[in-house]
């Protein structure tokens, strides 16, 4: 589910969670933000690539620890921000290590389904430039792996939304954080799960983010699926705006009605 939403995710409302302590894990775009940190992102849907990694004991353990550290505190230490307890599993953001994941991104981005959001097929040379930008920016932008019991199933980018150019188009506010989420798997799509996940990472950012009131997504208006997963999620219809390569749907969850919606 590209950051603007799953394409054939169901809207459903996902159950409370609970934060995972050490000793109780186990294991555990909408639109893509383009690959520097300023070019606006492009949406996508939640049914991307049928890839099916292994589930249980022998299922890799992802370390979080990211390569190198963000040279600015722009979003905190998205690494420590997890685990947490979802309907789907206990999920976790995973800060994403070229050496480690860029074949298996790079496939995903390779499915049809999330070329036509993300323009990011090709080879893997495409993929490591998309995430270079980030990894060695100043921070405003983290690119993850979103980890179900350990297995990676999703790709997520965190980012400053205050600070992007899509601030260019909507009233932003300060430390605004935006998303953009891919489903890698479809054995993930369809069941409600990105919606679940896309509740888990907004209630992360907001748990973790204590001066950012409002979480944004910005997907295509005619992915439908998609808006419909942020509404179950939590998200709110702001407003549509008009962006460079989209009519986007404005999806914003708000601090002050976490609890309400």
């Amino acid at each position: 589910m590209p950051t603007g939403g799953p394409s054939a995710e169901s809207a459903m409302s996902a159950a409370p969670l609970t934060r995972v302590t050490p000793a109780a894990s186990s294991a555990f775009r909408a639109s893509a933000p383009s690959a520097t940190p300023g070019p606006l992102a492009t949406s996508g849907t939640d049914d991307t690539l049928d890839l099916h990694l292994p589930a249980g004991p022998t299922a890799p353990l992802y370390d979080a620890t990211p390569a190198s550290p963000a040279r600015t505190d722009l979003l905190g230490a998205v690494a420590d921000w997890g685990p947490v307890a979802t309907v789907a599993g206990v999920f976790r953001l995973v800060p994403v290590r070229i050496d480690r994941d860029l074949r298996l991104i790079t496939a995903w981005m390779n499915d049809p389904a999330v070329a036509a959001f993300w323009g990011l097929s090709g080879p893997s040379e495409v993929t490591a430039a998309h995430l270079r930008a980030q990894l060695d920016g100043d921070g405003r932008s983290v690119p993850c792996l979103g980890t179900l019991s350990g297995v990676p199933m999703s790709y997520w980018e965190v980012y400053r939304a205050d600070l992007d150019p899509l601030a260019r188009h909507y009233p932003a506010r300060p430390h605004d954080t935006g998303l953009h989420v891919l489903i890698g798997g479809v054995t993930d799509r369809g069941h409600g799960i990105g919606t679940a996940l896309l509740r888990a990472v907004s209630d992360l950012v907001l748990d973790n983010r204590p001066r950012c009131d409002r979480v944004i997504a910005e997907p295509d208006v005619g992915n439908v699926p998609s808006v419909a997963a942020f509404l179950g999620a939590g998200f709110r219809l702001a407003a549509e705006v008009e962006l460079p390569d989209k009519r986007a749907a404005l999806m914003v969850r708000d601090r002050s009605l976490r609890d309400v919606l």
